[in-house]
């Protein structure tokens, strides 16, 4: 029996999904594209201070080694020969910065990352500046809010007429890209700008980081990037498809310790250790692309949107750079071998989605594990008029407001948790819906479906309430796991190793279940308007020297201190005018 299991399987592909809160390895049949086996660990995140998040990338690398190895054992167990792993893919967090030193290996400061909830703090480091910062060893991931001033200042260098960097990278000027966190680091950690000096600093986003430490590290590790990947850190123009000059001299970075940009799908290197030793590693996609492809997104027009820590709306549009002028980014999507052409999208970025579910649950405590949520907003079946809007660091697409903060609105004596859990699905909806209007305005062809993924998209409810809230159906593939298989396609699909066709006759039909709208138009726009109320108010609550950075004493405000002052003196003043008012009419 196991020798005929093996005999139909035919060649494996394995792709390593790497997100902000664990890390996966599955294993996908090259033929059929089902999903074989799979591995999953989870991934700390660390909040040394408000609105600072960072990762250990020497976890993040182990967790990729642990998870290739727990995936290798399942599959002995099923009688599957791991030699039949012909290929590796790699997917990961996008914009994420790491900085490590390529002689020892070693990170030289921690990944920043995405702000979720406060967490526990890690040791603090005293630079020459005086500026504390947390000890080497971390990442500095997507969301993290520290370089807010940098880009104030960096703005200010940007002629009004010229806006160079939007015009060459499709990106704004913004916390969420990996330049300014680069340029914070140059700026404020000692190992890193000495590493620089003496050239032995590599820079990279997740991808390279795993890449260089997968193919030999020390040991002849290859440092490089694709395209997709490149296109987000902000110093890579999207039009000529390589490291633009005036871009690095601007955000004042070293060309040098930039990793060398390939293609989506090509053999970078081979795995150096592990049990999958020797295999080429031949897909890389920023986690995004790599989900676009794994739903098969190939033509202009074609839309998906991942609900995952965040939410994320890719929109096909082919050969074409299409600028928006509705707060969306122009970026690469993907680029499938050396010799075949780049395809563009316009994507719009939900910060909070799937965090929201975790921050009721690791923070109010309303729910135990993510998925008592679907349970709490069926019991109620509507937020009874509450709103939810998870702005926790600021707002992003279409808006990108760092000012705003989170609110919880049209609460009254008879809201309780459930109606909380339902705006917070809710919340996720509303987003996407601003996600694609903006983006029908700017393709001018409204959609007439979306295509959904990621793990929120198995609560019902929630794809219930997108289809309502959206007025399109919703169409969800039957196999979830699109991110991890368009990394697996990518791979197998390059140069080389040839086991997966991207052709479309060969494409193997995926399973759908479609959500289609359940109430009237009018209704869905009733609560569309709401929550864009909602939205409004939760605007302009923080400035750069807001006191949630500084002395929480409500004293550290002259102007709050003043106020409190007078307001006691008017209060003692207004009892003495009082007393002797009746002091006055008892005489008379």
């Amino acid at each position: 029996m196991a020798a005929s299991k093996k005999a139909v399987l035919g060649p494996l592909v394995g792709a390593v999904d790497q997100g902000t809160s664990s890390t996966r390895f599955l294993v996908f049949n090259s033929k059929t594209a089902e999903l074989l086996s799979h591995h999953q660990v989870e991934i700390k995140q660390e909040f040394p201070r408000e609105g600072w998040v960072e990762q250990d990338p020497k976890e993040i690398l182990h967790s990729v080694y642990e998870c290739i190895e727990k995936t290798c054992e399942k599959l002995g167990q099923l009688n599957i020969d791991i030699s039949n792993i012909k290929a590796i893919g790699v997917s990961n967090q996008r914009e994420t910065t790491v900085v490590w030193d390529k002689l020892t290996g070693e990170p030289l400061y921690n990944a920043v990352a995405a702000p979720v909830s406060p967490g526990p703090s890690v040791p603090v480091a005293v630079v020459p500046s005086g500026s504390s910062v947390p000890a080497a060893g971390t990442s500095s991931v997507w969301l993290d809010l520290r370089t807010q001033s940098t880009v104030e200042s960096l703005s200010k260098r940007i002629p009004g007429n010229n806006n160079f960097v939007k015009s060459k990278t499709g990106l704004p000027l913004s916390t969420y890209f990996s330049a300014v966190k680069l340029r914070w680091l140059l700026d404020n950690v000692r190992e890193v700008q000495k590493a620089v000096e003496e050239k032995r600093a590599l820079f990279g986003t997740i991808d390279s980081w795993l890449i260089w430490s997968l193919t030999g590290g020390v040991n002849g590790g290859v440092h490089c990037t694709d395209v997709t990947n490149a296109s987000r850190t902000m110093l890579f123009n999207i039009h000529s498809l390589e490291w633009d000059k005036q871009l690095c001299e601007f955000f004042g970075i070293p060309m040098e310790i930039l990793p060398n940009v390939r293609s989506s799908s090509e053999i970078y290197g081979l795995m150096k250790a592990g049990a999958l030793e020797g295999v080429p590693i031949s897909g890389c996609l920023g986690d995004q692309s790599a989900a676009l492809v794994g739903q098969m997104c190939f033509q202009n027009g074609q839309a998906k949107n991942t609900y995952g820590t965040g939410c994320f709306l890719l929109c096909n549009t082919g050969h074409k750079c299409v600028f928006s002028d509705h707060g969306l980014l122009t970026t690469v999507a993907y680029k499938l071998g050396r010799d075949k052409p780049v395809y563009y999208a316009l994507e719009g970025s939900v910060a909070i989605a799937g965090a929201v579910i975790r921050w009721l649950r690791d923070n109010l405590g309303i729910i135990k594990t993510s998925e008592e949520i679907e349970k709490l907003a069926k019991e109620v079946g509507t937020s009874y008029g509450c709103y939810f809007v998870p702005a926790f660091s600021g707002l992003y697409a279409p808006y990108w407001e760092p000012s705003a903060r989170g609110i919880i609105c049209g609460l009254t004596q008879f809201t309780n948790k459930c109606h909380i859990a339902f705006a917070a699905l809710e919340a996720v909806c509303f987003q996407t819906r601003e996600i694609l209007d903006a983006m029908n305005r700017d393709c001018g062809i409204p959609l007439s479906h979306l295509q959904v993924d990621g793990g929120m998209t198995s609560n019902k409810i929630l794809m219930q309430l997108q289809a309502d809230i959206l007025y399109i159906p919703v169409v969800k593939p039957s196999m979830p796991e699109t991110t991890a298989l368009g990394a697996a396609m990518a791979a197998g699909a390059a140069e080389g190793v040839g086991v997966w066709s991207l052709e479309p006759e060969d494409l193997s039909a995926v399973t759908m279940e479609r959500f289609e709208p359940q109430i009237n138009a009018e209704e869905s726009e009733i609560r569309y308007s709401t929550w864009k109320k909602a939205v409004m108010k939760s605007m302009g609550w923080v400035t750069t020297q807001s006191p949630e950075s500084g002395d929480p004493s409500i004293f550290c405000s002259l102007p709050l201190g003043f106020f409190i002052v007078s307001s006691m003196v008017m209060l003692i003043g207004a009892r003495y005018i009082s007393g002797s008012w009746k002091i006055n009419l008892r005489s008379n």
